[in-house]
C-alpha cells in the first residue's frame, strides 16, 4: 500500500513474501472479533486506557490566548504511547505463531513497552538499541533488562535510532521464521506504517471523543512531535476527515535547520531508507545524512511516508523546535502544572505555547504529551549545567 507515491515495499527479494504473510495475517485477525477483544481488555486492565484529556489551566493562564489541552499518554502503564503498538503486534505475532519479538529503540520507551507486551504474553523479547541512545537512556535500558529482555548495543553509524533498525532488520531476514519484527513508529515497508497507525490511532478517537463531550464542539488545533511519526498519525488519523481542525506535526530542530537537526520534513528530500519512499535528511551525494536531536526519540533521518502524504496534500503542516525551545516548554510545564514531560512531547509543547498566545480564549489547541519525562533528567541537567539547572 502506498500513501500517494509515499510507503510502499522497498526490501530485499527474501523479505517479500515474509511481508506478505504479515499484511495477510494482520487483515484476517485484527478484523476477529475476539483480537479486538483481548486488545481492547489489556489496553484498558493493563495499559490504563483511557488515558485523560487535561485541560492545563495554569499554563493556560500563564501564556494567555487559547486553551491548552494536553492528551495525558504519559499516563500509560510505561510511561509513553508506545504500549497501544506493542500491545497489538505481540497479539498479532502470536496468533500468527511466532515465538520471538526483535525490536528497535531510541528513546526506549518502544522497547520497555515491546519487552512488557512479549512478557505479559509469554514471547521472547530482544531488542536493539544504538549505543549512543543507551548511554543517554540508561533508566530504560535497566528497564528493559529487568522485564527479561535482551539488549543488543548497536556500535555501527551513528549509534542511534537508524542503526538499530538497520540491524533489526538484518536479525528478521535471518529468523523470520519463528520471529516477528515490531517496529515501534509508523515507518518501514509496507504494511507497518498502516499496522502501527491503526493501533495507535486509539489515541486520536478517544481525543475526539473526550474533547466533544467536554465542549461540545471539535478542538481548532492539534499538535504532536514528529520523529517517525506514531504518536501523531494515531491522534492525527481520527481527525483527517475534520478540515476545520489544523493538524501540526512538530520535528526535531536540534541546533538550528543550518546546523545538527533531525527535521527530514522541514529540510528533507525524498528517498528510499528502511523499505520505503519518504523525505529524509541526505548528503549532496544522497546518502543518509547523519542526524541530532536532544530528544533520542526524534533522532531518526526520516519519516513515516503518511505524514510525507499529508505535508503533500496540505492536510498537515510540518515545523520545528529547537533544543533550546524544548528545553524551556519542559521546564514550564514541570513548573506550571507539575508534569514531567518527555523531551519528545516538549517539542510539541515547545510550539503549541506559541501558537495558543495568538489565540482568542474561546479557542482550543491540544497537544499530544506522548510520554513523561522522568528518562530525561539526566539528559537536561547535563545540557544546562547543574549551576544552571532548574
Amino acid at each position: 500500500m502506498k500513501f500517494g507515491i509515499f510507503g510502499g515495499r522497498f526490501v530485499s527479494e527474501i523479505l517479500y513474501p515474509v511481508l506478505q504473510e504479515l499484511e495477510d495475517s494482520y487483515l484476517r485477525i485484527s478484523r476477529d472479533s475476539g483480537f479486538r477483544i483481548k486488545l481492547n481488555n489489556y489496553l484498558s486492565r493493563y495499559a490504563g486506557r483511557p488515558t485523560p484529556l487535561y485541560f492545563a489551566r495554569n499554563l493556560t493562564e500563564k501564556i494567555g490566548g487559547g486553551r491548552i489541552y494536553l492528551k495525558r499518554e504519559d499516563l500509560l502503564h510505561g510511561g509513553a504511547h508506545k504500549i497501544n503498538n506493542a500491545i497489538g503486534q505481540v497479539l498479532l505475532a502470536k496468533a500468527m505463531g511466532k515465538r520471538r519479538i526483535i525490536a528497535e529503540t531510541g528513546a526506549g520507551q518502544h522497547g520497555v513497552a515491546t519487552a512488557m507486551a512479549g512478557t505479559l504474553l509469554g514471547l521472547n523479547v530482544e531488542i536493539f538499541m544504538g549505543r549512543k541512545d543507551a548511554e543517554r537512556q540508561r533508566s530504560n535500558v535497566k528497564r528493559m533488562r529487568l522485564l527479561g529482555a535482551g539488549v543488543r548495543l548497536v556500535s555501527t553509524g551513528t549509534e542511534t535510532l537508524k542503526d538499530a533498525i538497520n540491524e533489526a532488520l538484518r536479525d528478521w531476514a535471518s529468523s523470520f521464521p519463528d520471529t516477528h519484527y515490531l517496529i515501534g513508529s509508523a515507518v518501514g515497508p509496507h504494511p507497518y506504517p498502516t499496522i502501527v497507525r491503526d493501533f495507535q490511532s486509539v489515541i486520536g478517537y478517544e481525543t475526539r471523543r473526550q474533547f466533544i463531550d467536554d465542549n461540545g464542539k471539535l478542538p481548532d488545533e492539534i499538535v504532536a512531535c514528529v520523529g517517525g511519526g506514531s504518536n501523531a498519525i494515531g491522534m492525527f488519523y481520527p481527525f483527517l476527515g475534520d478540515h476545520g481542525v489544523k493538524l501540526t506535526g512538530v520535528e526535531a530542530g536540534g541546533k538550528g535547520l543550518n546546523s545538527a537537526h533531525s527535521a527530514a520534513l522541514s529540510a528533507g528530500e525524498k528517498g528510499v531508507f528502511h523499505g520505503m519512499l519518504s523525505y529524509f535528511l541526505q548528503d549532496q551525494d544522497g546518502q543518509i545524512a547523519d542526524v541530532y536531536s536532544i530528544a533520542a526519540g526524534l533522532d531518526y533521518p526520516g519519516v513515516g511516508p503518511e505524514h510525507a502524504y499529508l505535508k503533500e496534500l496540505g492536510r498537515a503542516k510540518y515545523v520545528y523546535s529547537t533544543d533550546d525551545e524544548a528545553l524551556q516548554a519542559f521546564i514550564t510545564l514541570s513548573k506550571t502544572e507539575g508534569i514531567i514531560p518527555a523531551l519528545e512531547s516538549a517539542h510539541a509543547l515547545a510550539y503549541a505555547m506559541k501558537v495558543a498566545k495568538k489565540m482568542t480564549r474561546d479557542e482550543s489547541i491540544i497537544v499530544n504529551l506522548s510520554g513523561r519525562g522522568d528518562k530525561d533528567l539526566d539528559t537536561v541537567f547535563a545540557y544546562m549545567g547543574d549551576e544552571n539547572a532548574p
